[in-house]
């Protein structure tokens, strides 16, 4: 009996071999960890040519297919991570492709070589403003994940009466259609009779979230803009339809409040840096809504 015991105990001191797959996938950029998981399930994902399952653990010899295009693994594309802040206009859609031949929030964003961008959330094609990418899988899935607790604040114009009592019941939080949500905060901005400007927080980012707490007071919101996502503001020198990439001091912060370690930006030639340059001056290839008008600084808590 004893043996036995202590064999089991030995098996279970071994050490696991290799790194989750769906982390590495993330990190390497193609996608989010949750959107990684969601291949796996539909059988996209194959290591050494057999289907892999959640969870399972490679390391550097396995040989990683996706949708059956191999997977290169050097240690570059592996370990990059850049952020891009983009001023969102109403009409884009956050799909890469969209049936219906809508703009979408990808058209503008510079082409990379190695992984691809990944967007931080959603915001629905009639709301404006701060939109994050990333190339880095495993930070998307970190300022995604409600563990994190990163708020979000919105400008929003609402048309309808607004009282203290309807933002306290907003504050303390109402029920939707698919379970409880309420308001961080709520600061009233500005503007005339029924139609009125307030900065909101919250600290998740479901469908329509803003819009449908709103709603479920009678009220309609008519203007919808997002003007900061945990420590990233948007600010005035970034015109709408257009972007930048996070400097390293920015991206050392946003890293730091999700709890990965800092990690150096990737060296660029001078023809590529020139090159982004140009790309983020150019004009919107679509027109774009007169932006919302903001308060000034975050909402108190």
């Amino acid at each position: 009996m004893n043996d036995q015991n202590t064999n089991e105990q030995s098996e279970s001191q071994i050490p696991v071999s290799g790194e989750k797959l769906q982390k590495v996938l993330a990190r390497m950029g193609l996608g989010s960890r949750r959107e990684v998981e969601t291949w796996i399930g539909a059988g996209r994902v194959l290591v050494n040519g057999e289907p892999a399952t959640l969870g399972c653990r490679v390391d550097s010899l396995d040989q990683i297919t996706v949708d059956g295009r191999p997977l290169r693994r050097d240690l570059g594309a592996e370990v990059l991570r850049r952020v891009m802040i983009y001023n969102k206009p109403e009409g884009e859609v956050c799909t890469r492709d969209d049936p219906e031949g809508r703009p979408t929030v990808f058209d503008r964003l510079p082409r990379l070589k190695h992984g691809r961008w990944i967007n931080v959330g959603r915001l629905d094609i009639n709301t404006s403003g701060l939109l994050l990418f990333t190339t880095d899988g495993e930070l998307a899935n970190r300022l995604m994940h409600p563990s994190w607790q990163m708020d979000r604040e919105y400008a929003v114009r609402v048309m309808g009466e607004v009282d203290e009592e309807m933002i306290e019941r907003l504050k303390q939080g109402v029920m939707l259609e698919d379970g409880p949500a309420r308001f961080t905060d709520v600061v009233s901005s500005g503007g005339d009779g029924i139609n009125r400007w307030y900065h909101v927080c919250l600290v998740e980012g479901r469908n329509r979230e803003v819009r449908r707490l709103w709603e479920s007071q009678g009220v309609r919101v008519s203007r919808l803009k997002r003007v900061r996502f945990g420590p990233v503001f948007l600010g005035a020198e970034l015109p709408v339809g257009r972007w930048r990439e996070m400097k390293q001091n920015e991206l050392d912060t946003l890293s730091l409040e999700v709890g990965l370690q800092p990690m150096a930006l990737p060296q660029m030639k001078t023809e590529e840096k020139e090159r982004l340059k140009r790309l983020s001056r150019k004009p919107s290839m679509h027109k774009a809504a007169r932006p919302s008008p903001r308060g000034k600084g975050k909402p108190g808590r």
